[in-house]
């Protein structure tokens, strides 16, 4: 191990760049006026006009609603349990944010790749780090000690446990196809030789890329299904419906303590949009071919580089926009449907479609 002294003081200053561009230019922009989106979108869907005042078609709302957060008064209500009570929202937002750092947002800028850590086991570190932001919400509802939140951290929970495993299931085909854990390799494959869910050129133009392309749609159907549980999105949104719980596991929080939990829920819809994006989308690249590296290593004009971050943002928020067009579309499930979903027919559908990528890629091996 080198001394301390001897590390890269560049190689630092350029990672903390990349976490303060991703994390606090992008990242939070996005999730501040995804709630302005949902709140856009669900008014056109229900024939209202949405926030409109303050600012240019109401783009200004979400300076306003954060402003008004911040000068609640945070309540801490006496029957709590304190400690936990302040660590929850905290354990909610964090790894929400940490999973954004193996994504590969775009190839090359400056000669250096935009990933903040480009690691071999991208899809793993992202499902390990997510899994944690469960504690986040078990700890709200204990902490709370109220009935309310308490079952809505439970039904999370169940929840999360339960879609886990068919999300880790569902990728698994695509890895067997292309043999690689690495996003950033993953997406300069698609880049050259089709995309997952739009296999048109490249080695993926030919019968064997038309075939595999099955269990890839399979692959994604369930991925992102599961993902909306993962998210606690409706038709999944039990730990926190209003019919039944209040308002579930942050009943009992106000002020920025609840603006934690609301940032939570929607920093992990982006990342979930842009790890899905990543996986079946192509990530930054651009259909047929377009603008793609020779590899990963390749250099990449400036202007390039550019257009793959627009690509790969474009495609994020075309899958924001459909997260919150499903919201406001959809009933919500039962519990007793929801986890007949995740167990008896996800759960089977993935290991069945597990199978059926090793049969096909056996035959055109």
């Amino acid at each position: 191990m080198p001394p301390i002294a001897s590390i890269d003081l560049a190689s630092l200053a350029i990672s903390t760049a990349k976490i303060i561009g991703l994390v606090f230019l992008v990242i939070m922009p996005m999730v501040a006026y995804s709630v302005w989106a949902e709140r856009r979108v669900s008014a056109a869907i229900q024939d209202r006009v949405g926030p409109n005042r303050v600012g240019w078609a109401g783009l200004l709302q979400p300076m306003a609603d954060g402003l008004k957060f911040i000068l609640k008064e945070d309540f801490t209500p006496g029957h709590v349990r304190k400690g936990y009570y302040w660590l929850a929202p905290a354990l909610t937002m964090i790894p929400s944010l940490l999973t954004c750092a193996v994504l590969p947002f775009g190839s090359r800028l400056f000669g250096e790749k935009m990933v903040i850590a480009d690691l071999d086991v991208g899809p793993l570190f992202v499902f390990a780090i997510a899994s944690l932001s469960v504690y986040g919400i078990v700890l709200a509802g204990w902490a709370s000690n109220s009935k309310y939140p308490f079952f809505g951290s439970v039904r999370s929970s169940s929840q999360m446990i339960s879609y886990e495993i068919a999300l880790g299931l569902s990728i698994i085909p695509l890895l067997m196809i292309h043999g690689e854990l690495n996003l950033g390799r993953l997406v300069q494959e698609q880049a050259v030789n089709g995309w997952a869910l739009l296999p048109l050129w490249g080695e993926s133009l030919s019968l064997k890329g038309f075939v595999l392309a099955i269990p890839v749609f399979v692959s994604f159907l369930i991925f992102t299904t599961s993902i909306f549980a993962e998210t606690n999105r409706l038709p999944f949104d039990l730990p926190e419906c209003e019919t039944e719980l209040v308002a579930g596991y942050h009943t009992e929080y106000s002020s920025m303590k609840f603006a934690l939990f609301f940032l939570g829920e929607y920093a992990a819809m982006i990342i979930g949009s842009g790890l899905a994006v990543t996986l079946f989308l192509g990530g930054w690249s651009l259909p047929f071919g377009w603008l793609a590296p020779e590899s990963t290593t390749a250099e990449v004009p400036l202007w390039h580089g550019l257009v793959h971050i627009g690509a790969f943002f474009a495609k994020v928020i075309v899958f924001i926009v459909f997260f919150i067009w499903v919201r406001w579309c959809l009933p919500r499930f039962r519990y007793d449907q929801l986890m007949r979903l995740g167990w008896v027919w996800f759960f089977e559908i993935a290991l069945a479609n597990i199978a059926l990528t090793a049969i096909l890629l056996a035959i055109f091996k």
